[in-house]
């Protein structure tokens, strides 16, 4: 599926929630659904720089798409890179360095963020754009 339209899907889910609150849960309900990460990806080199929880963020290259694999140790920060795997997973690189997630202002997620988290969002998606970057150059 295409990135635009995936985000479309998620800005009209938000869409239906009345309070930031439903959203929370929303989010966090999303992060419960993240297929488990192997245990031997959560190593200090996976670890996204600039999250004031941990998050552990794993790709890997097949049939031309980079799969992403994440966890993390805090509920609200594992729903929120659920949502951007759910963007950013199963697309090609160049796809996902084409493509910016304006669907976090659109349903107003980084004004709902502590300061401290909205920086680690930057840097997750900062981080998914480096690996679909290094995988790019590498088969090109």
């Amino acid at each position: 599926m295409i990135i635009k339209k995936i985000q479309e899907e998620i800005i009209d889910e938000f869409e239906l929630f009345d309070d930031w609150m439903e959203r929370y849960e929303y989010i966090i309900d999303s992060g419960k659904s993240l297929p488990l990460i192997n245990e031997t990806n959560r190593t200090e080199d996976n670890l996204i720089k600039g999250c004031q929880s941990k998050v552990w963020l794993h790709a890997k290259y097949s049939n031309e798409k980079l799969i992403f694999t994440a966890d993390s140790d805090a509920i609200l920060t594992k729903g929120i890179i659920a949502l951007l795997l759910r963007i950013y997973s199963n697309q090609t690189p160049i796809e996902i360095l084409d493509a910016e997630p304006y669907f976090i202002d659109k349903i107003g997620l980084k004004e709902h963020l502590s300061p401290t988290r909205a920086n680690g969002l930057v840097s997750m998606v900062k981080q998914l754009k480096l690996y679909a970057l290094a995988f790019q150059l590498k088969n090109n």
